[in-house]
C-alpha cells in the first residue's frame, strides 16, 4: 500500500465507478441509525462519506491517497457550501492510524479491506479499528464472495467491462485484466480506462493497476473473533437479504466482543 494505485485516477475515479451506487443508501442508512460519529475507512473521493455527511451525521473520511482526498474535498465544498463540519477528511494509512477519538460507527465500503494483501495487515486494521469503536460501536465492511469460475479464468486476457458516460458528452470504456496467485489468493488487477471524446477520438488512456487479497467466508469469520470481535451479520447483499449460497457479496457487520 506505500505506493498508490489511486492517485493517477482521481480525476476520472467517479466517473469510472458511477455504476456502484446501490452500497450508498445501505451505508447511509446504517450511518444514520447509529447517530456517529462515523470513520470511514478508504473513504476516496468521498462517494460514501459525502452523501453520509449530507444526511447530518458526523463523519471522518480517512484515506492514503492524497489525490483522492483531494477531489473529496473539492466535491464536498460543492454539495455543502454551509455544511462542511459534518465531514473531516483524514490521509492516512487504516493498517495503523490514530484520531484520539472513538466513533460509532467504522465503515470500509466497496471491498476496501481486500487491499490489505497480507494476515498482518489485517489484523493489524481490525486492531486498530477496535481501539476507535465505542463499547457498543459497530464495524461495518463488504467482500465480494470469490467465485470459482472467476478464480479459474486464463490470465492476462483483458476484456471488455462496461462502458460508462462521462458527463461531458463523451464516455470511458473500460478494460479489466486479471492475473491470480492461488497460494497467496491474491488478484492483480489491470483496469484500462480509454477516455473517448464526443467525436469518437480516444483523448486519454489511463491504467489503473492494484492488488487484492480475496477471503473466504470462515476464513473472515475466524478473522474477525481472532481479533475480538462478534459477528453480529453477515448479508448477501446491500437489501440485507441473508448470506446464501448463491450470493455474490458479504457484507458482514460485527462488534468489539464483551
Amino acid at each position: 500500500m506505500e505506493s498508490n494505485p489511486y492517485d493517477s485516477c482521481a480525476d476520472v475515479y467517479d466517473a469510472i465507478y458511477s455504476y456502484v451506487q446501490d452500497d450508498i443508501p445501505f451505508y447511509v442508512e446504517e450511518a444514520v441509525e447509529s447517530v456517529g460519529p462515523v470513520l470511514e475507512l478508504g473513504c476516496g473521493t468521498g462517494r460514501v462519506a459525502i452523501p453520509i455527511a449530507e444526511a447530518g451525521v458526523e463523519v471522518v473520511g480517512l484515506d492514503f491517497s492524497k489525490q483522492m482526498l483531494q477531489v473529496a474535498r473539492r466535491k464536498a465544498k460543492q454539495a455543502m457550501p454551509r455544511g462542511e463540519s459534518k465531514l473531516t477528511l483524514v490521509h492516512g494509512d487504516m493498517r495503523d492510524f490514530s484520531l484520539d477519538r472513538k466513533f460509532k460507527l467504522v465503515i470500509i465500503p466497496f471491498r476496501g479491506f481486500l487491499s490489505l494483501l497480507t494476515v498482518d495487515d489485517q489484523v493489524k486494521c481490525l486492531e486498530t479499528i477496535r481501539r476507535h469503536l465505542e463499547p457498543d460501536g459497530r464495524l461495518i465492511f463488504d467482500i465480494f464472495v470469490p467465485d470459482p469460475q472467476m478464480l479459474a479464468q486464463d490470465e492476462d486476457i483483458a476484456y471488455h467491462l462496461r462502458d460508462v458516460e462521462d458527463g461531458e458528452g463523451g464516455k470511458i470504456v473500460l478494460w479489466h485484466q486479471t492475473r491470480y496467485d492461488h497460494y497467496s489468493q491474491a488478484m492483480s488487477v489491470r483496469v484500462t480506462a480509454d477516455v473517448v471524446a464526443p467525436g469518437g477520438d480516444v483523448s486519454r488512456r489511463i491504467y489503473r493497476e492494484f492488488d487484492l487479497r480475496y477471503a473466504h467466508r470462515w476464513e473472515m469469520h475466524h478473522l474477525l473473533r481472532t481479533c475480538g470481535y462478534e459477528v453480529l451479520d453477515l448479508f448477501g447483499d446491500f437489501g440485507m437479504s441473508p448470506f446464501e449460497e448463491g450470493s455474490e457479496e458479504m457484507i458482514w457487520v460485527a462488534r468489539a466482543a464483551r
